[in-house]
């Protein structure tokens, strides 16, 4: 039987306790807010990083971030560097490559383990004065009372309501609670499938990073640390049941045959996962007092690896606007403060969607002319510096506004500039 334990209130609820939830509690560590974090899942035990962990590529605004959260040294002892992206489309002449030399960088990236980054992220909102964590539970009710947001919250066999100002979701992209606010969805399927393996390949990719667009979709190698790669391959979903089914050496075989001998032989693939690919967008991104961020508001094809730098630059743009009303003493869900966090966000959300959404169209397609023009898209993106600039920003996520998280910097106090440590 269940029971009701006394209510609790708090500023901001974050619901949803991945990456991105964890990630946006460490940016709000520094302010006056009050934090609650509810989570469906247990915490998971740690453990070293192995051959088959998911894993996550992050941008240079990502990397900033981090690095202004106070994470970044810990999640770059275990992060491989991208040095150089090679783009080609299969069975076509078309091809460029962008080296971080040519950009004034050192990496145009870095690949890091989920479980890494998500043990970094908890341990470092573990002792976070600000923050009440519960987990595993989950959201039983919600309800808008105009001037606060109530919620039941289930853990085991209690049930407790927490009122709150704020209630950010992070969920997911099938997130159970943006279904309970009624925040209808719009789905584009693309029939594609990503199949995701670490494969071992005879030469290390040394920092290269590989985007091979073949008649089944995109194909996406990374560099990993000690010379392994991430794949995602990106397949017609009435063939991936097939490829899931072979044996580790007949998958390999197909695999190399779509990618080619870059790397030399492909020795190993590890445990492979398989995901339906569509693009996910809320109606949506704010109810009342309830606000959608990351996969919960948007979900992208995972061309390119936009989908969480995106929801970080949420995170960061988000962190600020909270901040500076916390300071002054402003309602975090007053409607002017929203507001421009939705107008700060709109033009990076459209432009990341449409990059990606356009790349899988536009790669996907195999009538002559369009191969014959997409090819010479990608000479000209390797002939032409500012065709190479464009591809980049884009692919970087620098045409958004920079928040001060995004350029590595503390939240400030609006008023007077100072710093708040």
């Amino acid at each position: 039987m269940s029971t009701v334990a006394p209510g609790s209130g708090c500023d901001v609820v974050i619901v949803g306790g991945g990456l991105v939830g964890l990630s946006f509690a460490r940016a709000l560590a520094n302010t006056p807010l009050r934090l609650c974090l509810v989570e469906s899942n247990p915490a998971p035990a740690p453990s070293a990083p192995d051959h088959d962990d998911r894993n996550t590529a992050l941008s240079p605004s990502s990397r900033q971030i981090f690095s202004a959260l106070g994470c970044w040294q810990e999640i770059a002892a275990g992060a491989a560097p991208i040095t150089e992206i090679h783009v080609s489309d299969q069975g076509g002449f078309g091809r460029a490559c962008m080296r971080a030399d040519d950009e004034g960088m050192d990496a145009l990236g870095h690949v890091v383990p989920n479980c890494l980054l998500g043990e970094v992220l908890a341990e470092a909102v573990s002792g976070q004065r600000n923050l009440e964590t519960r987990q595993p539970a989950d959201v039983a009710a919600i309800q808008d009372a105009g001037d606060h947001i109530s919620l039941s919250v289930r853990e085991a066999d209690t049930t407790r309501l927490v009122h709150a100002r704020l209630v950010v979701v992070a969920d997911g992209s099938r997130s159970s609670l943006r279904e309970r606010l009624g925040i209808a969805v719009t789905e584009r399927d693309y029939g594609q499938t990503g199949i995701i393996a670490n494969v071992t390949p005879e030469r290390s990719p040394q920092g290269r990073a590989f985007e091979r667009f073949t008649a089944r979709g995109p194909l996406a190698m990374l560099p990993l640390p000690g010379g392994d790669c991430s794949l995602v391959w990106t397949v017609r979903s009435s063939e991936s049941e097939r490829l899931m089914g072979l044996s580790d050496q007949a998958f390999l075989d197909e695999l190399q045959q779509a990618f080619g001998f870059r790397l030399g032989r492909l020795l190993r693939a590890g445990r492979r996962s398989a995901w339906p690919l569509r693009l996910l967008r809320s109606r949506e991104r704010r109810k009342g007092r309830a606000l959608l961020i990351g996969n919960a508001a948007r979900t992208l094809h995972p061309v390119a690896g936009q989908g969480f730098n995106l929801a970080l630059r949420d995170v960061a743009e988000l962190a600020e606007r909270l901040h500076d009303a916390a300071v002054i003493g402003d309602d975090p869900a007053a409607e002017h403060v929203m507001a421009r966090f939705l107008a700060a966000r709109k033009a990076d959300e459209r432009r990341t969607i449409n990059f990606t959404d356009g790349l899988v169209r536009l790669f996907s397609n195999r009538l002559p002319g369009m191969v014959f023009g997409r090819n010479l898209g990608l000479m000209a993106v390797e002939l032409f510096p500012a065709g190479r600039r464009w591809f980049m920003r884009q692919a970087m996520g620098r045409g958004a506004r920079p928040s001060r998280l995004a350029r590595g910097l503390p939240l400030a106090d609006p008023r007077d500039g100072r710093t708040h440590e």
